[in-house]
């Protein structure tokens, strides 16, 4: 059995050591055990960083925290629903479980919970790589719990599910198990690599919200599209829509933006409008079903479609750049800048950036409410002769206030003669 007390004192701070020594001792008065679970014990071994610390306790997880924050201050935020609680000092915070144990009423349902013991919850857990305690009660601090092999399967790098309907109970686990694979440079287990291309079908079970989820942590991860390439190769991403690609010409879109939003990486918006720019307005539309979409990501998806069926006309090299704005006006920046990635044509290129750089900031020096003192009413006239004083502005037809003032009198008298 290994012992974690030298993985955990070398790579995590003091303070978070001593917090963990506390809670065991504090559930240990309580006559409950503590295990430190999960992601966090799988990265102790392979000395990544990581301080997302989940505990779970055989016992009342609420109770402890409420003793825990007695002895050591600070923000509790109990879910009594879940049996869960959370934990916040200035600087650290633990997230405190039940163990419990789980069951499918069908494929894709969210499981009925139950409370249970620590080796109940490992096996709900998705892999065996991820399903690995410590203990962190003094008698056995530091101590592994590792029903499944989990630690053997991190030396050998492979991903390994714990039972043949892990993925019809929840076919989350497909796409975790793709993220996994590429993050931790692992590969699928024979028998798991099997499973999961059975049962990608099963996809069809989870709700587009959970979908939604997964692809939000896949675009957060360094090289997505190193995922949504295995994904397409085993018969994944097909199942979000048969027209998506993983290939390499999404793999260039995506160095293009870390490029641009350097050093920052792209919001995951900005991954998401790339991944579906080829697609029509029509396959668009099932996308956004199928994913139950926010209204403002909708908006923002819908015109890059928009932008990718306007790249004709942006590679005119002719093009005034009254007409450029004419084209990409209204459109959401995140979605320019997706048009702009992805265009093959360096004259749309240049006629997009020049829309985002600079066009959508210029404004006449003449307001509405200066048309109104010269005679204009509020209308549409008001309207057309400020769009068409902008238009001459951004073409270089008037370049001050009184050029401005000219050309409206001039507007003002053709719309007069009328």
């Amino acid at each position: 059995m290994v012992n974690m007390v030298t993985l955990i004192n070398k790579q995590l701070p003091p303070e978070l050591v001593s917090l963990l020594r506390l809670a065991g001792e504090t559930a240990s008065q309580q006559g409950q055990k503590l295990c430190l679970v999960g992601g966090v014990v799988r990265d102790l071994l392979l000395e990544r960083a990581n301080l997302d610390l989940d505990l779970v306790v055989e016992g009342n997880a609420i109770e402890l925290a409420q003793a825990l924050v007695q002895t050591r201050p600070g923000k509790l935020t109990p879910h009594p629903r879940f049996g869960t609680a959370k934990i916040q000092w200035p600087e650290w915070s633990f997230d405190l479980a039940t163990a419990r144990s789980e069951t499918y009423a069908r494929p894709g349902a969210l499981p009925t919970v139950k409370p249970g013991s620590i080796n109940d919850d490992l096996f709900r857990r998705d892999f065996t790589i991820n399903a690995m305690a410590v203990h962190l009660d003094p008698d056995h601090y530091g101590e592994t719990l590792d029903l499944y092999g989990g630690r053997e399967d991190l030396q050998s790098r492979l991903i390994r599910v714990l039972h043949n309907r892990s993925f019809t109970d929840d076919a989350t686990r497909i796409w975790r198990a793709l993220r996994y694979e590429q993050r931790l440079d692992c590969r699928l287990e024979r028998n798991t690599h099997k499973l999961l291309t059975r049962d990608a079908i099963m996809l069809e079970t989870i709700s587009g919200d959970r979908i939604r989820h997964e692809l939000e942590l896949i675009f957060k991860e360094e090289l997505p599209e190193k995922i949504i390439y295995r994904a397409e190769e085993l018969g994944v991403l097909s199942q979000l829509h048969p027209a998506l690609r993983g290939n390499s010409e999404l793999a260039e879109l995506y160095n293009r933006a870390r490029n641009l939003t350097t050093p920052s990486p792209p919001p995951a918006a900005l991954y998401l409008a790339l991944l579906i720019y080829p697609l029509n307005s029509q396959e668009l539309e099932k996308l956004i079903v199928r994913l139950r979409l926010p209204k403002p990501l909708a908006v923002t998806l819908r015109d890059t479609i928009s932008i990718a069926d306007r790249t004709e006309p942006l590679q005119d090299p002719v093009l005034t750049p009254s007409r450029i704005h004419q084209l990409l006006q209204g459109h959401a920046p995140l979605a320019i800048n997706a048009g702009l990635l992805a265009t093959d044509s360096s004259v749309a290129r240049r006629h997009i950036r020049l829309y985002r750089d600079k066009l959508r900031y210029m404004r006449t020096t003449l307001t509405g409410d200066d048309l109104i003192s010269m005679g204009i009413p509020a209308g549409p006239d008001l309207k057309t002769i400020m769009e068409r004083l902008l238009a001459a502005k951004m073409d270089g037809e008037v370049t001050s206030r009184r050029e401005e003032e000219g050309m409206v009198k001039g507007l003002l008298s053709s719309i007069s003669g009328q």
